[in-house]
């Protein structure tokens, strides 16, 4: 390898940028006395092809330009300094490093002894160093191209309250998909298929919220357990697309962008879910891949008391320190190059509690809101944090300030307790169902502050939701004591998938009547990939390790799944076309321009407007809800009126079936919309519903009525029991 011209290069950017003439290499390492930057074969990465030793240091950057390099090339790092782990530091050359800034990374890891810095079995464990090289065990960097001919897509930019979001693993949505050719089945080149388009299109949903692309790694214990992170959650790379996704691993960036453009291209926004809160190398006793071996000190959170060991709140082994400057400056330089470069519409944020503590406490004034608060970038995209970690005082569900949104916990908590039955959840339930106001409105926020989900991707599926009562993780061979042990689930009365057909119409009236609730309520609605054609993972609720069918989308096609899928698909659609049930602010409560009936109002099982004896009944199951289309507070980009039909939602948890009446005297006729007791859900034709005798309410169900005759007044007389 000809490395005769060795120039200065600049400090800025950090990483390897490709000038079109040459290749910058940046590194940052306050604590470093030496850098190494080692190139590598692409026919053999373990094989170091040439080496330059970086003698600048600007700012405490180490950097070089080398105007013989191209892109594709392979290179990885070795960084001197002390070996002390009481003190923090865990510098070792015999270690060779990915770059933190790495857009691309080779595929593969081979677990070895030799990607410890320490000595396996010493005595004193992690305080001995070992020398073995790591060079042919570990990924190396790859120098990429970043040119792509984008022409004219950018950002989508759909507002929140109008989304509905799909929540979907790259690789298990296509993985068997029959329709797609087997080379494009798991990649990203699936998932920006036609077929897929086409798919997402049918079904309604406006975003994909993708499951971890950043780079990551299998854990040791897992693959000596022939398991695998499916999910993707131990991520080593923040710059660099997962290449197992790709049809061709060198093309990993273009393969990306080529997906992105795709579903923009049909109107599909792009929302990753990313994990900055820590990386694979795990404690004290994990591997020297990247991180630890370029500035321990700077990247990660250790123990104030005894530095040899890391903070840890996110239940890793590792915390990364989101306050330290050079750790910030990674973080946001991450999120605006997939937002820039790789024309992502938005974010989740993997246990942002963690990324919100400075000290030790979570603070709305962290450095970490600051500064996306005042990024011109980052603070236009769309922005939901996972509310929580599992730190003291990490849970923080509605805390978070304005700007962002995130994962509802108490929705799903609610809503499954509510439909399994349990008392005393009906003013709960109530609350979730308008968008909670008692988390979100005293702040100036919006519903859409509120992502509703019932299942997501870490927990039960919603078909397991209806057919176990207990967790089955034997399959990640933990002994079943992995996973969350409360699902809040009802098997209607059989534990398992192989139920007979009273209890199996039970549980699709069930799925219907959860997927109504999270459709029609105010928020965003996420559905979890796969549940709208019933996937099962056969009662496993921590399925992180499973890369095999119990994860992947099963496409079952027969007449359940069928079924199920046109109900979801005509609900979204039903959805979107009401603005009532997707308003950008809070009800009120009150009547609104003039009018005489109240934006929203609660009605018994007797059709009159709730009192606070029937808010407090502990095991009041019936409860229903007046959505007055005339009334709502939104106007059009006109500034006009925006108006909508009337809509009454009746829910009943109760076991059986019971008598309900409808609202407003006999000048008033209802109209069935949706009636979740019925099979096909949605009710076509003039099926109508008059005040003057009982309407018989399915037990388990949801039924939507809207209004086709009478006047506000008429109804407004009748709840009020004038």
């Amino acid at each position: 390898m000809n490395l005769s011209k060795v120039w200065h290069g600049s400090p800025y950017p950090l990483g390897a940028t490709w000038t079109g003439d040459g290749v910058n290499f940046a590194l940052f390492s306050q604590y470093a006395t030496g850098v190494k930057l080692c190139f590598y074969d692409a026919n053999d990465p373990a094989r170091e092809i040439g080496h330059v030793k970086l003698t600048e240091k600007t700012d405490l950057v180490w950097h070089v330009f080398l105007p013989e390099i191209r892109p594709g090339q392979l290179y990885g790092y070795r960084v001197e300094g002390p070996y002390e782990p009481e003190k923090g530091h865990r510098f070792n050359p015999a270690k060779v490093l990915i770059d933190p800034y790495a857009k691309a990374i080779t595929p593969g890891l081979h677990w070895d002894d030799a990607l410890f810095g320490y000595t396996i079995g010493h005595e004193a464990a992690d305080l001995s160093r070992d020398d073995r090289d790591s060079a042919p065990f570990v990924p190396k960097a790859i120098v990429i191209d970043p040119t792509f001919g984008w022409d004219n897509d950018r950002n989508l930019r759909r507002p929140l309250h109008e989304t509905v979001i799909y929540e979907v693993h790259v690789k298990g949505f296509s993985k068997v998909w029959p329709v797609l050719p087997e080379d494009l089945r798991g990649t990203y080149a699936g998932l920006g298929s036609p077929a897929a388009i086409d798919y997402f299109q049918k079904l309604g949903v406006t975003a994909l919220e993708l499951m971890p692309v950043h780079r990551h790694l299998d854990s040791r214990h897992l693959v000596e357990k022939g398991l695998t992170d499916y999910w993707g959650y131990n991520t080593i790379g923040f710059f660099a697309p997962e290449c197992s996704y790709c049809r061709k691993p060198e093309d990993q960036v273009a393969e990306f962008k080529m997906m992105v453009k795709h579903l923009h291209a049909a109107g599909l926004e792009v929302i990753l879910d990313v994990v900055y809160n820590h990386t694979v190398e795990g404690n004290q006793l994990g591997p020297t891949l990247s991180f630890r071996g370029v500035d321990n000190c700077t990247y990660y959170r250790l123990t104030g008391d005894n530095p040899r060991y890391y903070m840890d709140y996110t239940g890793t082994g590792n915390t990364l320190d989101v306050p330290q400057p050079r750790m910030l400056q990674l973080l946001m330089d991450s999120l605006r190059y997939w937002v820039t470069e790789m024309h992502v519409d938005g974010f989740r944020f993997d246990l942002a509690a963690a990324l919100a503590r400075e000290l030790n406490d979570v603070s709305k004034l962290s450095a970490f809101f600051e500064v996306i608060h005042q990024d011109p970038i980052i603070s236009q995209v769309k922005l939901i944090a996972e509310p929580w970690d599992v730190g003291e005082g990490g849970y923080q569900v509605g805390n978070f300030p304005l700007m962002w949104a995130e994962w509802n916990g108490k929705y799903r908590d609610t809503l499954r307790r509510y439909w399994k039955g349990d008392s005393g959840h009906t003013a709960d339930f109530a609350y979730r169902l308008c968008g909670c106001p008692d988390r979100y409105d005293g702040s100036g926020k919006t519903p859409a502050a509120g992502i509703n989900f019932i299942p997501a991707h870490d927990g039960i599926t919603l078909h397991n939701l209806v057919s176990f009562n207990d967790k089955h993780n034997e399959a990640n061979k933990e002994g079943n004591q992995d996973g969350e042990n409360n699902n809040n689930s009802w098997n209607c009365g059989h534990e398992g998938l192989d139920a007979p057909p009273e209890v199996a119409a039970l549980r699709r009236r069930f799925r219907r009547s959860h997927f109504a609730t999270l459709l029609l309520s105010q928020g965003v609605p996420m559905l979890r990939g796969g549940d709208e054609l019933a996937h099962s993972q056969n009662g496993n609720n921590n399925a992180y390790c499973q890369d095999n069918p119990t994860t992947w989308h099963s496409w079952r096609q027969d007449d359940e799944a069928k079924q199920l899928h046109a109900f979801v698909s005509r609900l979204i659609r039903f959805r979107l076309e009401h603005p009532i049930f997707h308003q950008p602010r809070f009800f009120q409560g009150r009547a609104l321009r003039g009018g005489g009936v109240k934006d929203i109002t609660w009605i018994n099982a007797n059709g009159r407007e709730m009192d606070d004896e029937a808010w407090g009944a502990d095991y009041a199951k019936v409860i229903g809800v007046l959505l007055n289309g005339d009334s709502m507070a939104i106007t059009d980009n006109c500034g006009q009126p925006v108006r909508d039909e009337t809509f009454l939602l009746f829910f009943n948890a109760h076991f059986e079936d019971v008598e309900i009446h409808l609202p407003g005297n006999p000048n008033v006729r209802w109209r069935v919309i949706i009636d979740t007791a019925r099979e096909e859900g949605f009710v076509d034709g003039a099926a109508e519903a008059g005040t003057g005798s009982p309407h018989r309410l399915g037990a388990r169900s949801l039924t939507v009525f809207q209004q086709a005759a009478g006047s506000d007044a008429d109804i407004v007389a009748a709840i009020q029991g004038k």
